[in-house]
């Protein structure tokens, strides 16, 4: 008897999208479930500040080593074994942590686990880029990252409520063993847009719109080091050099800020502390809806992506400000909420999937996090010493400024987006 033929999903790209966001939700809880309970176990195991800094710079570093090679093994492993690979694996670390007792075993398990967790990226930016035509492909990257401020928001009355309930140990079993049921679902739903049974005819064409510059190489795996001559991949290099190190501070300070700096405890931190998170999930979703309401009312791709950057660059001047004068705990949420979602606003992760095609994505995004990652791991041994010795007020005035440098660099050397940049065989650029 044969097969019946299989359901049409409609919109299916976007159902693939969610699947992302949900990648990156556990990527993000799983790494923000230590920053939630940093002063529990502070206190419990007898470590300061100098030392939570040590832990997260030797994550930071091994993640920025992890994350280059990331992106090459997953140009070539393809976006579905990739994440069935590392979703597994950063689970499994995750679990891991709650055999630590002091800071040289948690820099072990942070290790272990930042091994695994850069693949979320380059993996997440190619599947995007193999399931979404070019106009479409900021807001999927938005939603797609919107869940690395989801799993933050989650992390956050999750850990704390079961520590509070069964213990610090148990968070990170939890949180960690959930990835697992994420693998299943990925294993069975995921396949590529011309080998999905239940894609339709009409959203196959769609999402073949203006892909004759990327699949006229799609089968060419271009090095490294010919990706390291052009410009626009330093280009996207550098806005992640100058902005990841602010995701770090953000991620793994803000539970940190309000209990020390505002006078909050653990359960006003899980009851609060979700706010700016939250607000960092709306950023990530702007990002990508901004310009693609531009780009309905007759803005080209690159005016309208550029335009919301500087509106938000502007608007991370004085939300950076308006954090450090706050008189109040509840104000101190509400403008660091401001700070979330324009760093998130921002979009930087983006960058790749307008410049270059699907055969270089992941790697050229690899290697942007691993500007972004040892940037990062650098300012993690600042911060800690400078907090302890003048407060959380430089850092913001810092932050403040990185966005509007980081635009310029992207105008500098990428230019125009949403021009397929052609690699290896010379430099030929195709309008999408």
């Amino acid at each position: 008897m044969p097969d019946s033929p299989k359901r049409k999903i409609k919109h299916l790209r976007w159902y693939i999208a969610i699947m992302l966001c949900l990648a990156s939700e556990l990527n993000y809880m799983d790494r923000n479930t230590l920053s939630v309970l940093k002063v529990t176990i502070q206190n419990a195991l007898s470590f300061d500040d100098n030392g939570y800094a040590l832990i997260t710079a030797t994550f930071l570093w091994t993640y920025a080593v992890a994350y280059v090679i990331s992106g090459w093994v997953v140009d070539r492993l393809g976006s579905r074994k990739s994440f069935l690979v590392f979703v597994s694996g950063w689970s499994i670390a995750n679990m891991l942590h709650a055999f630590a007792t002091g800071v040289t075993s948690f820099q072990f398990y942070r290790g272990l686990l930042a091994t695994m967790e850069p693949a979320n990226f380059p993996a997440g930016i190619k599947a995007v880029a193999e399931w979404f035509p070019m106009r479409e492909r900021a807001l999927a990257v938005g939603l797609f990252n919107a869940g690395t401020a989801l799993g933050n928001t989650l992390a956050v009355p999750v850990a704390a409520g079961i520590a509070l309930k069964y213990g610090w140990q148990a968070a990170f079993i939890f949180t960690g063993a959930i990835g697992f049921i994420w693998v299943a679902v990925w294993f069975f739903f995921y396949r590529l847009p011309n080998e999905h049974p239940n894609i339709t005819d009409q959203e196959k064409a769609l999402i073949a719109e203006g892909r004759e510059a990327e699949d006229a190489t799609d089968h060419i795996k271009p090095s490294f080091v010919q990706l390291l001559k052009m410009k626009e991949t330093w280009g996207c290099a550098l806005a992640r050099l100058l902005t990841d190190p602010i995701s770090y501070f953000l991620f793994f300070w803000t539970p940190s800020y309000l209990e020390k700096e505002r006078g909050f405890d653990l359960k006003q931190v899980g009851m609060y502390a979700w706010i700016p998170f939250a607000a960092l999930t709306i950023g990530n979703l702007f990002s990508g809806a901004m310009p693609r309401f531009l780009i309905a009312r007759g803005w080209e791709l690159s005016r309208a992506r550029k335009t919301t950057m500087l509106g938000v660059s502007l608007w991370m001047l004085v939300m950076c400000f308006a954090v450090t004068q706050a008189t109040s705990p509840a104000l101190a949420v509400l403008m660091l909420a401001g700070v979330m979602f324009g760093h998130a606003a921002w979009g930087n992760i983006t960058l790749p999937a307008e410049v270059f095609a699907k055969n270089a994505v992941g790697t050229v995004t690899g290697f942007g996090g691993f500007l972004g990652g040892i940037a990062g791991g650098i300012t993690q041994l600042v911060i800690g010493g400078v907090v302890m010795k003048y407060g959380y007020g430089p850092i913001f005035a810092v932050c403040s400024v990185m966005y509007l440098l980081a635009l310029l660099g992207v105008h500098v050397l990428i230019g125009k987006l949403g021009i397929i940049r052609q690699v290896p065989t010379g430099i030929q650029t195709r309008s999408v």
